[in-house]
């Protein structure tokens, strides 16, 4: 592969863990989030301070984790008391305070971004080795997630709070470990980013990127592990593949959401059962006759 391949390859990657982390919160809890490009900011600004400061790669970022997930506990708790469209605002609300932060902080780079940030020590090969096992092991615990009694919780909280209440399932404690996980991971692709950049803007983590992660994870199946990372590799490539609708990226990401939302409720996951649905279901037809 060519430096454009590896370079576009570790964007899929870190991508990934990002819609991964918002797939943990609005996917498996059915908490709504449109503002986990704020968590993922908080991920790349800590990376990138603690790495000019003369920090190694692995601790800045686990740095950057930690943070993100701390931050994202403390916007759990607004989830205790706020629902549905609520929460959507709540959290609408904390990527614009992130983005007015480090606007406004000249130790955090303000309007012209961090710069000077030094290279991860690693080439790009290596580095995109290193983010494509970080992108599986978070699909792993995903999956892991998804099919343990925490997964089973989850969908309880998910379906119906009060019902999950009633059978003794802890509400406010998952929905607070929802958040702490899946903006940690955030966190993780922020400090990817970082190195990978090696300069950061405030309007990389803006509530645009934001959507675009909300898209990925709607298009490709709520709470689905594969679904969304085959949307998240669609709608990362697409741009790159198709350039003549790049400067009507949004648009087309906007078309997708709506025509999966009207046609295809369940993402890209529950077209694809309903697919393999209709063939069984065609073939037993056959064996019958």
């Amino acid at each position: 592969m060519g430096i454009y391949e590896i370079s576009l390859a570790t964007v899929v990657g870190i991508n990934i863990i990002l819609a991964l982390g918002l797939n943990m919160i609005s996917g498996f809890c059915g908490q709504i989030s449109l503002g986990h490009a704020a968590f993922y900011g908080i991920g790349a600004y800590t990376a990138a301070l603690l790495a000019k400061a003369g920090t190694p790669l692995p601790a800045a970022i686990a740095a950057g984790m930690v943070l993100s997930g701390v931050a994202g506990l403390i916007v759990g708790l607004t989830s205790l008391r706020v629902r549905h469209d609520f929460l959507a605002i709540t959290t609408m609300g904390v990527g614009f305070l992130f983005l007015g932060i480090v606007r406004q902080q000249e130790a955090l780079g303000g309007e012209m971004g961090v710069s000077g940030i030094p290279a991860p020590g690693l080439d790009k090969v290596a580095y995109l080795i290193l983010v494509l096992v970080l992108a599986a092991l978070f699909t792993g615990f995903s999956l892991w997630i998804k099919h343990s009694w925490m997964g089973f919780a989850f969908d309880a909280v998910a379906d119906d709070e009060d019902t999950a209440r009633v059978v003794s399932v802890d509400v406010a404690a998952y929905k607070l470990t929802a958040f702490a996980m899946g903006t940690a991971i955030a966190g993780v692709a922020g400090g990817l980013y970082t190195f990978f950049a090696r300069f950061l803007m405030p309007d990389d983590f803006g509530f645009i990127t934001s959507i675009t992660i909300l898209a990925m994870v709607a298009i490709g199946g709520i709470g689905s592990v594969f679904g969304v990372i085959v949307a998240t590799i669609i709608l990362t490539l697409m741009p790159e593949f198709f350039r003549f609708i790049s400067d009507y990226k949004l648009l087309v990401y906007g078309t997708l959401l709506f025509a999966v939302m009207r046609f295809a409720p369940e993402g890209l996951a529950g077209f694809a059962r309903s697919i393999v649905g209709l063939i069984r279901k065609s073939a037993r037809k056959k064996e019958a006759a």
